[in-house]
């Protein structure tokens, strides 16, 4: 299954997890990064600036529930879309 971990920038320029959200989608040619983007900050920025959260794309396994994210994994601030 395609989900999508969000994440928020802490003001010391870390990021922490504030929700994961699968694809429901049967089309997925109709999932765009703007679509997800929307569907997040509808979601989790009730307390939150819109511009402090990112996403990425994780696959989850249906049987064992183990996440899948890209290899190798990490996030520099700077390939952070404005």
């Amino acid at each position: 299954m395609i989900a999508y971990e969000f994440y928020c920038l802490d003001s010391r320029g870390g990021y922490e997890i504030i929700g994961v959200l699968p694809e429901r989608r049967k089309r997925l040619e109709r999932s765009t990064r703007d679509s997800i983007t929307h569907w997040g900050e509808k979601l989790f920025t009730k307390n939150l600036n819109a511009k402090d959260i990112f996403f990425i794309q994780v696959m989850i396994d249906d049987t064992s529930c183990r996440v899948f994210r890209p290899t190798p994994f990490f996030i520099r601030r700077k390939e952070i879309p404005e």
